[in-house]
């Protein structure tokens, strides 16, 4: 994420589940060469789950020094908001519905992946949602509030950002870069034997393109390909001279995991040659800590304000009774961000539980 709309910088879905089949296509993670993380995993300074059946989770740290939360409700129905003045007082922190899906005709179903971001003095909500009669018809809506605080005021629907194609798209993130303001989103683009891939795009203001979009991503490697071949849920982090972008592959369930784009602060971030991807995932399903399915994650900061946090969820096992989709258990989970001597981001292996049902 980039801090400039809060903090200062500190120094250095999901289609249908296809047939077994392809779900089979990878096993676990962890028997993948270059994909398991070496080494005990790292002690968790926080409680987890942090937040139960809440997938696809944004924390916002604002500039009152207090965490605001939102993420995908189990139902598709509503976008919530929690706040709390540590990372920790947002499991019990009191849940706010800030807007509910239409009964009728556009945004009225799948309502996915919200993101708050404070932009120009007011809040944004970008989220996922399709018309209740055509379901599948998933595009990008951005809901704003000019009061202070987004638990008050009026939350006005500025529409869909429209992007080059009227097709399949999901997941937007905003952030800015030496001035100029970004969105980044998961779409299929027509032509391409996948389900998403990912792109950017300058913004003229929070709902609209200026355009070109570019195509950052497209799922190639085996494990961005089971069940489904996606790159959806992209996320920024700024640090060391380098921008990292992750996002999250594959099918919702425990084959679900995090890779990671990298383009150097100084390159132009709209030439695709800028970005670079990890040839294997960055965090994987764990079978002794026991978490499936790790991703759409963000990033913040520790209370400190200095050591980052990696947000994240995951399921506690491994095996789902039908479509994942319809499997509520995705938990809100969050960690310590370690770094390495490169000055890349070291993810480790996703944490066991230290709170128990």
């Amino acid at each position: 994420m980039s801090r400039e709309d809060d903090l200062p910088e500190i120094p250095s879905r999901r289609l249908l589940l296809r047939g077994a089949a392809a779900a089979g296509a990878l096993t676990a993670a962890s028997g993948i060469p270059g994909v398991a993380h070496a080494g005990p995993p790292k002690p968790a300074p926080y409680a987890n789950p942090l937040v139960r059946r809440r997938a696809d989770p944004h924390v916002h740290r604002h500039t009152d020094g207090r965490y605001y939360f939102t993420a995908t409700a189990p139902e598709y129905d509503r976008i919530v908001l929690r706040r709390s003045r540590t990372l920790g007082g947002l499991s019990t922190a009191a849940e706010s519905v800030i807007w509910r899906a239409h009964p009728t005709g556009d945004m009225a179903a799948h309502i996915w992946a919200p993101e708050l971001h404070r932009i120009g003095g007011k809040w944004y909500v970008y989220f996922a949602a399709a018309p209740a009669e055509d379901v599948w018809r998933i595009r990008i809506w951005v809901l704003e509030n000019a009061h202070p605080d987004p638990f008050k005021g009026t939350w006005v629907e500025r529409g869909q950002v429209r992007t080059a194609w009227e097709t399949f798209s999901l997941d937007a993130t905003t952030f800015t870069h030496r001035g100029t303001r970004y969105l980044c989103w998961a779409q299929h683009e027509p032509g391409m034997d996948n389900n998403t891939g990912l792109f950017l795009s300058e913004m003229a203001n929070p709902w609209t393109l200026t355009g070109p979009q570019i195509r950052l991503s497209t799922p190639e490697y085996d494990w961005e390909c089971v069940g489904f071949k996606v790159n959806e849920g992209p996320y920024t982090l700024k640090r060391n001279g380098r921008i990292f972008l992750t996002y999250s592959a594959s099918a919702t369930d425990h084959h679900y995991c995090v890779g990671m784009l990298t383009a150097d602060a100084d390159s132009n971030l709209m030439d695709p040659g800028s970005w670079t991807k990890s040839p294997t995932p960055v965090l994987t399903s764990n079978d002794t800590t026991k978490q499936y399915g790790p991703g759409h994650n963000c990033f913040t900061v520790a209370e400190d304000g200095r050591g980052d946090v990696l947000v994240y969820h995951a399921r506690q096992y491994k095996e789902i009774a039908g479509d994942p989709l319809n499997d509520p258990n995705r938990h809100t989970r969050v960690q310590r961000l370690g770094w390495n001597a490169d000055g890349t981001p070291d993810f480790g292996v996703p944490v066991a539980d230290t709170t128990v049902e």
